[in-house]
């Protein structure tokens, strides 16, 4: 007659002890946000959406179990400094607060003959503000180089002389990463590599002139390394 007795104690203890357990739950995953400000080299000129750096970047880094947003990009092909200035204005997000912001813009500033000086003082504004939208962090704002398209088969076929763009750019590219280091962004040269490869068939799209998906995704590995490393994304 005890047999049953013992059993049946048994089983409510199992059932209690199940009851009592905390379910394994996963954890909530943090999601951030990302503003891409730029020109043609941003909205990816001649690719598909997936094919942008800004794109491939937030691919790169879901990889490494940090997951963002789709991007919030304000690019427009042929935009200067001044005209980015004005397309922010224009996207109303005056206010909006992003965990990581990226800056590629000049180029266009160059190709138009720009005084170098007069970007400096262009790009320090656009970089300070790149830095408010980062909630005031400049840690959390990453500056890409201008690439240099004087390598490029449209270049060229269009006689343009490749020594001449070269020393701009450089000229360029020296003033932004002196505006990045005095105002403390992190900052990426994404002009050498580009120098070596940017004229092979595969690396322009159809108007001979802009990267291609495969440059993209070099410049999106090299974002990515930075901002797992030296910025505190967990």
């Amino acid at each position: 007659m005890k047999q049953p007795f013992f059993f049946y104690l048994l089983i409510v203890l199992i059932f209690s002890s199940c009851m009592t357990q905390k379910p394994n739950r996963p954890k909530d995953t943090k999601t951030y946000s990302y503003l891409a400000l730029g020109d043609s080299y941003t909205i990816g000129e001649g690719v598909e959406e997936k094919e942008r750096y800004p794109n491939q970047l937030v691919s790169s880094l879901k990889a490494r179990n940090i997951h963002f947003e789709k991007p919030t990009i304000i690019a427009v092909t042929g935009w200067t400094t001044d005209e980015l200035a004005k397309g922010i204005d224009e996207a109303e997000i005056s206010g909006n607060t992003y965990d990581l912001v990226t800056l590629l813009i000049g180029v266009n500033n160059q190709y138009r003959g720009r005084d170098v000086e007069n970007f400096k003082l262009e790009f320090r504004k656009q970089l300070e503000q790149a830095i408010r939208f980062a909630n005031d962090n400049p840690d959390r704002v990453l500056v890409l180089s201008i690439p240099d398209w004087g390598i490029t088969p449209f270049a060229a076929s269009k006689n343009v002389d490749p020594e001449k763009v070269k020393t701009e750019i450089d000229s360029y590219n020296q003033a932004k990463k002196e505006v990045s280091m005095a105002l403390g962004t992190h900052y990426i040269d994404i002009t050498e590599d580009y120098r070596k490869i940017g004229a092979r068939p595969e690396m322009v799209v159809e108007d001979q002139l802009h990267p291609s998906g495969l440059v993209y995704s070099k410049w999106a590995k090299l974002a990515e390394l930075v901002i797992s490393s030296e910025m505190e994304f967990k």
